[in-house]
Parts: C-alpha cells; sequence; structure tokens
C-alpha cells in the first residue's frame, strides 16, 4: 500500500502510487512506527522541493533518519517542480543551490526588491498557499494564455498546468495532451493556485523542471 506522500498542486498530501521527480518536506508530520501521517500537515514555514538524489544519502520515508534514530522530517514527493511550486514550496538551498539562487533572485524581481532571504520568502508564501491559508484569495482567470509558463489552474475537480497559452491536464502520474482554455471546464472557472508571490517569480523568469509527459522541449532535473 502506498504511503501518504505525494502532494498534489493544492497542497493537499495523498497516497498514491506513481513516482515523481522531486522529494522535500515541511518539518516532521509522520510517526515512524506506523508509517502514517499526524493530523498537521506542516511544523515550518519552509518549504522546500529537494533533489531524489543528493551525495548518495539514502532515507527510509516516513521512517527514522536522524543519525541517533529519531524521527527526522518527512520525505514528501511531487510529480515535478511545477507541481511542488504550485502547493507552495521553494527550491532547497543545500541540494539545489543553483536552482534556489535562481528562483530567490526571480522572486525579488517579482516583488519589486533587490534581494530577497529564505525566511522572507517562507514567510511570503506561507501567507498564500492553500495548504496554510485556505482563505488566501484566488482569483479567477480569464486568459490563462496571459500567465507565465508553469502556472497551476484549479478547474471543477482537478488542475491544469500551463504551457504555451494550453492548459495541461495534471495527474499524479504525469500529463494529460494539451487542451485549449475553452475546453477545461470553460475559462470562466479556472482559477490560479500558484502562489501570487511564485507566480511573479515564473513571469520574471524562472523557469521550473516539468515531468516528461509536458512535452519534449522541457528539460530532465538539473543535478
Amino acid at each position: 500500500m502506498p504511503l501518504q506522500n505525494r502532494v498534489d498542486p493544492f497542497g493537499d498530501i495523498r497516497a498514491d502510487p506513481a513516482r515523481g521527480l522531486f522529494t522535500g518536506n515541511r518539518g516532521i508530520l509522520h510517526d515512524p512506527a506506523t508509517k502514517t501521517l499526524l493530523k498537521r500537515r506542516w511544523t515550518s514555514k519552509a518549504w522546500i522541493v529537494c533533489a531524489c538524489d543528493y551525495r548518495g544519502w539514502r532515507r527510509e520515508p516516513m521512517g527514522r533518519n536522524t543519525p541517533g534514530g529519531g524521527t527526522g522530517w518527512t520525505e514528501l514527493f511531487f510529480l515535478d517542480e511545477v507541481t511542488a511550486l504550485s502547493a507552495g514550496h521553494r527550491p532547497c538551498f543545500l541540494c539545489r543551490r543553483a536552482d534556489a539562487k535562481r528562483f530567490a533572485s526571480a522572486f525579488a524581481a517579482g516583488q519589486g526588491r533587490s534581494h530577497v532571504s529564505a525566511p522572507d520568502m517562507d514567510a511570503i508564501l506561507h501567507a498564500q498557499r492553500l495548504a496554510s491559508a485556505p482563505g488566501a484569495p484566488r482569483p479567477p482567470v480569464a486568459d490563462p494564455a496571459s500567465l507565465p509558463d508553469g502556472a497551476m489552474l484549479a478547474g471543477g475537480d482537478g488542475a491544469f498546468a500551463v504551457r504555451a497559452g494550453r492548459l495541461l491536464p495534471w495527474r499524479f502520474e504525469g500529463y494529460g495532451p494539451p487542451l485549449p482554455p475553452a475546453a477545461a471546464t470553460g475559462a470562466s472557472a479556472l482559477k490560479i493556485l500558484t502562489p501570487p508571490a511564485t507566480l511573479a517569480a515564473l513571469a520574471a523568469g524562472y523557469g521550473p523542471v516539468w515531468h516528461a509527459t509536458a512535452g519534449p522541449s522541457h528539460v530532465a532535473p538539473r543535478p
């Protein structure tokens, strides 16, 4: 039975057997004895997205992963970086330092600032993520083509990623064939999922890593 450790674009943590390109965390969320989630869905404002392979480190998902046998942070998994950004995560400054610096630069530009620290980004995002701030406004979108590539939208019961003005239906196992906006339950029903500050970072030039099902023009994860 799959563990409940897969994150969807809404920021919810679910159980699904499909594999993703990235891992990440929000702190300690699980009971290692039962390998199940506790009631809390974060213990830190630092929600990060990490490389699955880093320096040969090995961890037991939802196990005891500190050197002293303690619980350690709860490993979460994402289809791709587009999904992780929609959920409100940001690149890790340890295992993805180059990407984290690019994201911070674009994040600052999107905020009209010359520099932004990791804690600053975390505080801004924590007030905008649907999973940590359910009341955060998510405006409807009349023209998805006006949004940057990598933006994620909600429509009906599903989520759609914006790529080249078309919408890719999101699933845990990958993206479906692209649709014109009118086919995705009607453009008037679409609402932005990606936090506004992350959306601004995408518009400022940050290019996230996409799953291969999004199409051949997108690149594989950077080391």
